[in-house]
């Protein structure tokens, strides 16, 4: 079985487990995983095999502790690492995300682009049109991407629209070999 469908498999059992104990396990997770992105220490505790997993779980269950997290995300974390799959803890939490924003009625997606910002005017173009083709809210977020020209690439969810200049020029490419043959 792929990582992927492992991960979503978690995914989906941490959430039926944080629904029973009525907690906003996605809430949670976004608090654990920015303490992690601003750790570098923590983030190497976690995803390296420098340290014993005794190691690791003592390191990570006081962290998690002293941000007044659920014993659920503890325990569940602790058996990840137990497992040898904490590496999968960042599709994991990307899965609970997309899971929590489906049922709050809305999706959640990235614009990438060769800018260091878009503006607002195609920010809510990109917006109003996926709204449209999904029928459901949408929350777009920016991130420069080095590896595009020019244009956007969109990606909510399974969906990506790719309206970048390196996709025009791939498809003319395979059009042209197509068309020799």
């Amino acid at each position: 079985m792929n990582e992927q469908k492992i991960a979503k498999a978690y995914a989906k059992s941490l959430i039926e487990l944080a629904d029973e104990q009525k907690l906003d396990i996605a809430d949670e997770l976004v608090i654990f995983n920015d303490m992690i992105r601003q750790s570098n220490d923590l983030e190497t505790l976690m995803f390296l095999d420098v340290f014993t997993i005794e190691e690791k779980k003592n390191v990570v269950c006081e962290v998690i502790e002293r941000l007044n997290l659920s014993p659920l995300l503890k325990h569940f974390v602790e058996y990840l690492m137990d497992e040898k799959r904490i590496g999968i803890f960042p599709m994991i939490f990307k899965e609970v995300i997309v899971i929590d924003d489906h049922k709050k009625g809305f999706l959640r997606g990235v614009i990438e682009g060769s800018e260091t910002e878009v503006s607002e005017d195609v920010k809510s173009k990109l917006v109003a049109h996926l709204e449209g083709k999904l029928g459901t809210q949408t929350k777009l977020e920016y991130e420069q991407n080095k590896n595009i020209s020019a244009g956007f690439r969109v990606t909510v969810g399974d969906l990506q629209l790719d309206a970048s200049v390196d996709n025009q020029l791939t498809k003319l490419k395979e059009t042209i070999i197509t068309a020799k043959r």
